[in-house]
C-alpha cells in the first residue's frame, strides 16, 4: 500500500478533485489506501503473467474508475508493460467523470470507459487478464464474480461491499441460520449470514476452476469492508469437485 499511496493521492487530486475546483476530500483520502493496496494486487497478478502478450484489465462496477485509470498509469505504463484497460460502470455521470479524468491522465495505455451494467454479458470483453472490483455493493459483487467467470478472466480481485437481501445467497443463508437456531440478535445473525455468503462466493469460484484466497487487503480500521477475493484460474478438477460438494450447506 505504501508503494503507491502518495502517487494515488496526488492523481486523485489532479484528475478528479482539483479539476472541479476543490481539494482532496476526507472520503477520497480514506479511499486512497484502498486503491493503493489494490494496485499492489494488480501489480502482483500481472507479474505472474507472460510479458509476451499485452494484458487486459477490466475495472468492473468501476464508479469513477479510480482503479482502472491509476493502474494504467502507475502499474502498466510505469513498468513499460503492454496493456489496455476497460472500465464498466452503469451510471452515465460517473462514466463521464471517468472519461474526463482519462483525458487529463493522458496515459499511453489505451483506456475505454464503458457505460453498462456488470450483469450484462455484452458489457464484458472476452478473456480479460485481470478483473478488479473495489467495493462492488450487494448483488453487484456476485454479478462481477459471474461476469469474470463467464468471460474467462485469468485473475479476479474482488472486494465486496455491503450485503442486502438482493444477494443471491442471502435467503439460503437466512434459512440455514433459522434451521441451526442462530440467535436472532441482529449482530449475531448478521455475522453468520455474512460468513455463509462469503463461503458461497469462495466455493462458487473454486467450482469454476479458480484457486481462491480471501485476505484482508487493508486493515479493518481503513474500511469495514476489507476482505479481498484473490482468485486465479487454474481449472484443477479435484479443487472443483471439492468446492461443488461444499454448497449448499447440509
Amino acid at each position: 500500500m505504501k508503494k503507491y499511496l502518495a502517487e494515488v493521492e496526488d492523481l486523485l487530486d489532479r484528475l478528479y478533485i482539483a479539476a472541479e475546483g476543490a481539494g482532496l476530500r476526507l472520503e477520497d483520502r480514506r479511499k486512497a489506501p484502498e486503491v493503493a493496496a489494490l494496485l499492489e494486487e494488480v501489480e502482483r497478478a500481472a507479474s505472474r503473467m507472460s510479458r509476451r502478450s499485452p494484458l487486459l484489465l477490466v475495472d468492473a462496477a468501476a464508479g469513477k474508475s479510480y482503479v482502472g485509470l491509476l493502474a494504467a498509469r502507475l502499474v502498466f505504463e510505469a513498468s513499460g508493460r503492454g496493456a489496455s484497460v476497460i472500465t464498466i460502470e452503469r451510471d452515465p455521470l460517473r462514466v463521464d467523470a471517468a472519461r474526463r479524468a482519462a483525458e487529463r491522465l493522458g496515459a499511453r495505455i489505451p483506456v475505454e470507459c464503458r457505460t453498462g451494467a456488470v450483469e450484462e454479458a455484452a458489457a464484458w470483453p472476452q478473456r480479460p487478464s485481470i478483473v478488479t472490483a473495489l467495493h462492488a455493493c450487494g448483488a453487484a459483487a456476485d454479478a462481477v464474480l459471474d461476469g469474470a467467470v463467464a468471460s474467462g478472466a485469468r485473475t479476479l480481485l474482488l472486494v465486496p461491499c455491503c450485503t442486502s437481501a438482493a444477494v443471491a445467497a442471502s435467503n439460503p443463508a437466512s434459512a440455514h441460520a433459522e434451521a441451526l437456531g442462530i440467535p436472532p440478535a441482529a449482530p449475531v445473525r448478521r455475522r453468520f449470514i455474512q460468513s455463509v455468503i462469503d463461503a458461497e462466493r469462495t466455493l462458487r469460484l473454486e467450482a469454476a476452476g479458480y484457486e481462491t484466497e480471501v485476505v484482508e487487503f487493508v486493515a479493518p480500521t481503513v474500511t469495514p469492508h476489507s476482505l479481498l477475493w484473490r482468485a486465479r484460474l487454474v481449472k484443477a478438477p479435484r479443487r472443483r469437485a471439492a468446492a461443488d460438494s461444499g454448497w449448499p450447506p447440509a
